[in-house]
């Protein structure tokens, strides 16, 4: 059974588009290439078709855009949910900057060692981070090399409590789970936010970085929801404490969609509210 979240617990998403810069730099497109241009450039050399627009590509050739993470924090008996989300202001480009996006939360994470718990964050988000930080050039001492314990901390270690891999762990051993959208959907939990199912990389191409912010955000939350779900499944904790987990967030919520910068918190609301009477829960 997964252990239960530490005192400190972020359950993070990231949102990442290939690389440009990195089709100019390798060749595959013309240095005055458009970034659009470069783009399908980059993906055309890594076989993109009609039917597959979008290959996979190794983490380094892609770029962060966008970070988001619920945090929850345990202190003195309380229990206390925050929204992180990265760039904070998407009109000022030192933040949008991605050294400024990985940096700002490797940082973080290497300055307050919480437990991250993620979908697919092993095999994808973790690689990503570290690849891009590597091209980038940070310097991360605290986060690579975080201090030992008495157990499996490192956050690279596979098995170890410092980082937990939601898809991972249902996969257990056998096929991967469904993507992170269609496993919420099915247990009455918001999956995408983009009801016409646009990519992160043509809403990013079209100048609307603060919605990719906004899928990534709701992308953390819906991890949070799935992780409490499976420690319910599990009996790492009973139904009471399942039910405060989902009212201290929807609470939280609440509170976030009141304020001008997150009102766009109120539409994952209204979804959660929406599939949990479509699915009985």
């Amino acid at each position: 059974m997964p252990p239960l979240p530490q005192e400190q617990t972020w359950f993070f998403a990231c949102a990442s588009l290939p690389d440009p810069q990195a089709a100019r730099l390798l060749g595959d497109a013309p240095a005055g290439a458009t970034d659009a241009e470069a783009l399908a450039a980059l993906q055309a050399k890594r076989g993109a078709s009609p039917e597959h627009p979008f290959p996979p590509l190794a983490p380094a050739l892609s770029r962060v855009v966008a970070i988001a993470a619920v945090l929850r924090r345990q202190r003195a008996g309380e229990t206390r949910l925050e929204l992180l989300w990265l760039p904070r202001d998407c009109t000022r480009a030192e933040q949008t900057a991605e050294i400024s996006v990985v940096g700002t939360f490797l940082q973080a994470v290497g300055k307050f060692q919480p437990q991250l718990v993620g979908y697919g964050s092993r095999r994808r988000d973790l690689p990503l981070l570290m690849q891009r930080a590597l091209v980038l050039g940070l310097h991360l001492p605290e986060f690579c090399r975080p201090p030992r314990t008495a157990g499996p901390a490192d956050t690279f270690t596979p098995g170890g409590h410092q980082h937990l891999d939601v898809a991972e762990t249902l996969a257990s051993g056998g096929d991967s789970p469904p993507p992170l959208v269609e496993l919420a959907v099915l247990a009455g939990i918001p999956g995408s936010p983009a009801p016409d199912g646009q990519a992160s990389v043509t809403l990013w191409l079209d100048g609307q970085l603060g919605s990719v912010v906004q899928q990534s955000c709701f992308r953390a939350l819906s991890t949070y929801l799935i992780w409490m779900r499976l420690m319910h499944l599990e009996g790492g904790i009973d139904r009471e404490a399942y039910d405060d987990e989902q009212q201290r967030l929807l609470d939280r919520l609440l509170e976030l969609g009141e304020q001008p910068e997150t009102e766009f918190l109120n539409r994952y609301v209204e979804e959660w509210e929406r599939l949990k009477q479509a699915t009985g829960q």
